[in-house]
């Protein structure tokens, strides 16, 4: 007998998961999409320090942030915290 490995969508609500939540891309739960005005971004990387789930990533070597869709879920606590305001919400 084999075990059918499940997916993020089969957990129960107030379910435990029982695989680390980076081993599921979860960026399909967004309605809204986090977009960045680059003449806006300070690049205080406070929006990076704010992402609950790690989905924007300092990259040194280019001097710049980078939002992962894969695991964004669109929360847009990184739009409220921005203090220069170069994070919209956009709908998917």
């Amino acid at each position: 007998m084999t075990a059918k490995e499940k997916s993020w969508k089969e957990i129960s609500p107030a379910g435990v998961c029982w695989k680390s939540s980076t081993q599921f891309l979860t960026g399909d739960w967004k309605t809204y999409k986090p977009v960045r005005d680059l003449e806006k971004c300070t690049r205080c990387l406070l929006c990076v320090l704010f992402c609950p789930d790690g989905a924007i990533h300092w990259k040194p070597e280019k001097g710049d942030i980078e939002f992962d869709y894969n695991f964004c879920k669109g929360c847009g606590i990184c739009a409220n915290e921005c203090p220069a305001k170069a994070i919209e919400m956009k709908l998917e």
